[in-house]
């Protein structure tokens, strides 16, 4: 029978302990950013399916649930373009995390940033930006450290 451990590559580092002030460095710029709890799991969510990290999506749909999150916002959040239970806010921000996370392909379209302004006041937004630069470090420090979730 072949495991989770056996089947995926192990994980390459742990970085916090390698380089620790580092990676203290990155825990505490995270806990600098102010955003609705429930609203920086939805980011920390969408961009880590962007990006593809597993440890990421599996640690922020926990977080999400226990800051209140709806099971059916968790499980559309992928599509949430064709989800209509997202508020004009919450689309706003999902937008925003798509146009930063995948940056490369059109940087941030002055509409994406222009409706986001619409949204959030100019400090919200700041936290929004720096909410998703964080979680995009974190998906990348993991992704490429092969941080495994818990089976």
């Amino acid at each position: 029978m072949t495991t989770a451990a056996t089947t995926f590559e192990q994980p390459r580092m742990e970085i916090g302990r390698a380089a620790p002030a580092l990676y203290r460095a990155m825990v505490a710029l995270g806990h600098q950013v102010e955003l609705d709890p429930r609203l920086r799991e939805l980011v920390n969510v969408r961009a880590s399916i962007l990006n593809g990290c597993a440890y990421c999506i599996d640690m922020h749909t926990k977080l999400a649930r226990r800051a209140g999150e709806s099971e059916q916002s968790l499980h559309a959040v992928a599509a949430w373009h064709e989800a209509a239970f997202f508020d004009a806010k919450e689309r706003a921000a999902l937008a925003l995390t798509d146009a930063v996370t995948l940056i490369a392909d059109q940087h941030v379209p002055r509409a994406v940033w222009d409706e986001a302004s619409a949204h959030f006041e100019p400090d919200e937004l700041a936290h929004l930006v720096w909410a998703i630069t964080v979680i995009n470090v974190w998906n990348r420090i993991a992704i490429t450290t092969r941080m495994l979730p818990a089976a």
